[in-house]
């Protein structure tokens, strides 16, 4: 069953949605410009995670902060395009488990929420 959401709701939020999908493609396209110019680097000091570098152990311990923020990015994107994806195809704002309309509420706080939040406490 198809849930119907005033225009101006759908509107708003398929901008909030378009805003957050932009946002994220930037963040792992700039993590991935920042890894290759590092790998280009790969022999300088200044980034050498080798534990005998007095650095080494920060600098690796920031590099895995880096690969969790961008594969949060990555995850984060995936559910924003399978919201893009609800929203053209009628389904947006309706639970994917129970086929119970979302609250506005949710989807106000998660754009890109595909699930009540009961729905969710049960994955």
């Amino acid at each position: 069953m198809a849930r119907q959401l005033a225009e101006s709701t759908l509107k708003r939020l398929s901008e909030r949605l378009e805003e957050e999908r932009v946002r994220l493609e930037r963040i792992i396209a700039e993590h991935d410009e920042a890894r290759e110019a590092s790998r280009l680097a790969e022999g300088s000091a200044e980034r050498n995670a080798d534990p005998d570098n007095v650095d080494g152990g920060a600098i690796a311990v920031e590099i895995e902060m880096d690969l969790t923020m961008v594969q949060n990015a990555r995850d984060l994107l995936s559910r924003v395009r399978h919201a893009q994806d609800r929203m053209e195809k009628g389904l947006y704002g309706t639970c994917e488990i129970t086929d119970q309309p979302i609250p506005i509420e949710r989807l106000e706080a998660l754009p890109y929420a595909t699930t009540t939040v009961e729905a969710a406490n049960r994955i």
